[in-house]
């Protein structure tokens, strides 16, 4: 499955700094800003409706229901991400984390809106640059270098070939 394959890809990946690509999408601001799991776009998770991936996802840490509202409850992604950081996580997390995220992007992404915005990067390679240090999910900058896994990159990368796909087929 895809999931497994991220995951694979993102543990190979060297952690030594590499150049960013000169076609990249290199951090979701400004015109990208659609891309970040922050993007207001509800999601909808065990039957409950999320304001963002982020929120969805941080819910998606733990088992209790209770976590997830309060998760859900929060006013803005920031704290929702920062709630999440306090669950007890659920005991298959590190297994889970990159299939959940690639269903929260293909739901967030399923809206016609968005699949356009995010076909319409063409075939650049997507990059989470961030300044949080987040070199999990995204990659951070290290001179005139960068340096992390990007899964969520990979993710992004993987869903708009799998919408390319589709609408070829049409």
């Amino acid at each position: 499955p895809i999931a497994a394959r991220i995951d694979r890809d993102a543990a190979g990946a060297s952690l030594e700094p590499f150049d960013m690509p000169p076609d990249a999408v290199a951090g979701f601001t400004g015109p990208y800003r659609f891309l970040s799991n922050f993007w207001t776009s509800p999601i909808a998770m065990h039957g409950e409706t999320y304001p963002t991936v982020e929120h969805a996802f941080q819910a998606a840490k733990s088992i209790d229901p209770a976590d997830h509202a309060r998760v859900r409850a929060a006013p803005s992604p920031a704290l929702a991400k920062r709630i999440g950081r306090s669950l007890p996580l659920r005991p298959d997390w590190d297994a889970a984390r990159t299939p959940v995220m690639l269903a929260l992007v293909r739901r967030k992404f399923a809206r016609a809106e968005l699949a356009a915005r995010l076909l319409d990067t063409g075939s650049a390679p997507i990059y989470e640059l961030n300044s949080w240090g987040d070199q999990v999910w995204g990659v951070v900058p290290l001179g005139g270098r960068v340096r992390g896994a990007n899964r969520l990159g990979r993710i992004l990368d993987y869903v708009r070939s799998e919408l390319a796909s589709e609408a070829a087929r049409r």
